[in-house]
């Protein structure tokens, strides 16, 4: 998560400085870049966590993975949801990602919502 957040805000800032480059001005540049920089985040894990490999290099080296229910690799659509749901488990107080140690599949608030759950892999 570190690295993409560096990935992010460089990509982001590239993007953001370029475009006060080529307009003269810096006004809205910063919007673009963050937009960017979000860009980049939901990429990274949509297409990871829908991948062959079902998991972020992150995942990966833990030895994890996400599934759907059924414990098949989940859709692009899928698991855009699981990301963009993660912000619902962040508010409040990250009480949707603290529901991981309270329910029996060991599932976050995103996950309910995605329908994912996410399992050992090795």
């Amino acid at each position: 998560m570190v690295t993409l957040a560096i990935v992010g805000a460089f990509v982001g800032g590239f993007v953001g400085g370029l475009y006060g480059a080529l307009t003269g001005t810096a006004a809205g540049s910063h919007v673009l870049g963050r937009a960017v920089g979000i860009l980049v985040g939901w990429m990274y894990y949509a297409i990871m966590e829908s991948s062959q490999t079902q998991a972020t290099l992150g995942k990966m080296a833990v030895g994890i993975k996400v599934t759907d229910a059924s414990g098949e690799s989940v859709s692009f659509a899928r698991a855009t949801a699981r990301h963009f749901a993660k912000i619902l488990s962040a508010i409040p107080l990250a009480m949707g990602y603290i529901a991981v140690a309270f329910t029996k599949k060991k599932q976050g608030l995103h996950d309910m919502l995605a329908g994912c759950v996410v399992v050992n892999s090795r």
